[in-house]
């Protein structure tokens, strides 16, 4: 039960995970069902690295938000490009066509909220436990098999 709960995390405290190529940078799930006993979402922040990118997906049973705080880059939705900057926000409902590109020269650093939960789930599994003031690894390659997680975990329309 969540009625009068209350889940505060500080910076490093949370699950951080090195993410591999295309995207490198780290996925850090911060508030998930497992600390906050709350099944409905999750949230947690993303940093893209210099020219990095989020391949094309989307979500079919999931919705999210996006909000970025740090850095600059672009989106492209549905095949439309957007402007990435501090400040901008998106929410992405149902099988909405997405992809994330830092072509700035410091991390791209955003937000995540996503309803129900389960990203999480895949930045663990596709990732590499990182440790806060890590310094980061050489970029890793994804796995082999990271459409087949993917689609086990909801994504849709992913390009290799």
């Amino acid at each position: 039960m969540i009625r009068g709960r209350s889940v505060i995390v500080q910076p490093g405290e949370a699950p951080s995970f090195w993410q591999p190529t295309p995207a490198n940078g780290h996925a850090d799930p911060v508030l998930t069902p497992a600390n906050t006993g709350f099944d409905g979402m999750s949230l947690g922040y993303q940093t893209i690295a210099p020219g990095g990118h989020v391949r094309e997906h989307s979500h079919a049973g999931q919705v999210e938000v996006l909000v970025c705080f740090r850095g600059r880059g672009y989106l492209i939705v549905d095949g439309v490009r957007h402007q990435l900057v501090p400040g901008t926000a998106g929410f992405f409902g149902y099988d909405v066509k997405q992809e994330i590109w830092n072509d700035g020269n410091e991390d791209l650093v955003m937000l995540w909220i996503i309803a129900p939960p389960g990203l999480e789930n895949f930045f663990a599994t596709i990732g590499r436990w990182r440790r806060p003031g890590e310094a980061p690894p050489a970029p890793f390659e994804r796995r082999h098999d990271v459409v087949d997680i993917e689609r086990a975990m909801g994504m849709n329309d992913t390009r290799t």
